[in-house]
C-alpha cells in the first residue's frame, strides 16, 4: 500500500488530491498549520475517521515516518515581501525533501509563472524556451527548482508546472464569480489575453502519472486548448447565473489600481493579486504553454474543459456557504 507524505492539504490542489488518493486506500501524512482545519474540511466531505494523519510542518518534528511517496503542492502564492516567498517556496521545500527518505518517489508543483510569459513571435512556451519570471512568486518557484536540481539530483523527483487552475473547492475564484455575477464585469487591457489553463482534477491524474515515470521535468501541463479572458470571465457568468457584460478596463488604470492597493493594507489583503509586484503578471496578453513534452513520456492528457471546470467551482463554493444558490432552470 502506498504510503503518501502530502504538503498543502488544506489547499485547494492539495485538498482535491488528498480526497482521490483516499478512494485508493493510501495512508496519507499531512505537515499543517492547523490540524482542526484539516478535520473541518474533512468532515464536510462525509470523512470522519479518513486514513490522515496531521504532523508538524517542521520536519525535526515527524518522528519515523517512512512514506514511499510524497507530493509538494504547498507554497505561498501571495506574500508581503521577496522573503516571505523564499522562505516557503524554497527554504521550506528544500528542508522537506532533505528528511524524506532517499527512497521517496516525488512530485513537486512548480507554476507556469516559473517560465513567465509566452515568448514574442511564438503560438506557446514550452521547456526549451528561457525562464523568464516576472514576479517574486514566479523568481521563488524558478530558484526552488533550480535547488532542487542541484542539491538532490541523485533522487527520483520529478517537477510540473501548471498554469492557471480552476475547479471544485477553490475559494480562489470568488471573488471572479462575484463579479462575473454583476451588470458590469471588467477585464484588464483593451486587448484580448490568451491563457493556459487546467481544471484540478487534471492536476491530480497528471501528478498521479507522473509517479508513474522517470524524468525530472519541469514539465509544462496544461490543457490542449488555451482560452481567452472573455471566454473566462463569461463561463464564470453563465455558471453564476450573471446577465451583464464584460468591459475592458485600459491598463494604465490598471497600474494606478496596482499602486493604491500596495499603499492600503487592507486592500493588499483583500486583493493581493493587484500588488504591484503580482500585477506583472496582468500586463502580459499571452501566457500559453504546451504540455507535449509531459504528453510523450507519460501519456497523459486532459479531460476536462472550462466550462466543466468553473460549473463546478461555482458548485462547490454553494455547497460550502460561500456563494447563494442558484436556479439552472433554462440552462
Amino acid at each position: 500500500m502506498r504510503t503518501l507524505l502530502l504538503t498543502g492539504a488544506t489547499g485547494f490542489v492539495g485538498r482535491n488530491f488528498l480526497l482521490k488518493e483516499l478512494q485508493s486506500g493510501t495512508r496519507i501524512f499531512a505537515p499543517v498549520r492547523n490540524p482542526q482545519k484539516l478535520k473541518n474540511q474533512l468532515v464536510l466531505e462525509g470523512l470522519s475517521e479518513p486514513a490522515v494523519t496531521a504532523i508538524d510542518t517542521n520536519p525535526s518534528r515527524w518522528g519515523d515516518i517512512n512514506p514511499t511517496h510524497a507530493v509538494l503542492s504547498a507554497g505561498v502564492l501571495f506574500a508581503r515581501s521577496k522573503e516571505e516567498y523564499f522562505q516557503t517556496n524554497v527554504d521550506w521545500t528544500l528542508q522537506l525533501l532533505s528528511a524524506l527518505p532517499r527512497t521517496c518517489r516525488v512530485i513537486v508543483l512548480s507554476s507556469q509563472s516559473a517560465g513567465g510569459p509566452t515568448p514574442p513571435q511564438v503560438i506557446s512556451r514550452n521547456e526549451s524556451h528561457a525562464d523568464t519570471p516576472l514576479t517574486w512568486y514566479g523568481k521563488s518557484k524558478l530558484e526552488m527548482e533550480s535547488l532542487i536540481q542541484k542539491k538532490f539530483a541523485d533522487r527520483d523527483i520529478s517537477i510540473l508546472r501548471p498554469p492557471m487552475i480552476l475547479g471544485p473547492r477553490d475559494t480562489a475564484t470568488l471573488p471572479l464569480f462575484k463579479m462575473a455575477s454583476g451588470l458590469i464585469r471588467s477585464k484588464p487591457g483593451l486587448r484580448k489575453k490568451e491563457f493556459s489553463f487546467l481544471a484540478v482534477e487534471d492536476v491530480v491524474s497528471a501528478i498521479q502519472a507522473a509517479f508513474e515515470i522517470s524524468a525530472w521535468g519541469p514539465f509544462y501541463i496544461a490543457a490542449d486548448h488555451s482560452i481567452s479572458d472573455f471566454d473566462l470571465i463569461n463561463t464564470a457568468a453563465e455558471a453564476a447565473g450573471g446577465k451583464g457584460i464584460t468591459l475592458p478596463v485600459p491598463l494604465g488604470l490598471v497600474k494606478c489600481m496596482s499602486w493604491i492597493v500596495d499603499s492600503v493594507p487592507s486592500l493588499r489583503q483583500s486583493a493581493p493579486s493587484l500588488t504591484r509586484d503580482r500585477a506583472r503578471e496582468i500586463w502580459p496578453d499571452r501566457w500559453v504553454v504546451d504540455p507535449q513534452a509531459f504528453y510523450k513520456v507519460s501519456g497523459w492528457k486532459s479531460q476536462v474543459n472550462l466550462r466543466q471546470a468553473l460549473f463546478s467551482a461555482h458548485e462547490s463554493l454553494v455547497r460550502e456557504g460561500f456563494l447563494p444558490s442558484l436556479s439552472r432552470t433554462g440552462h
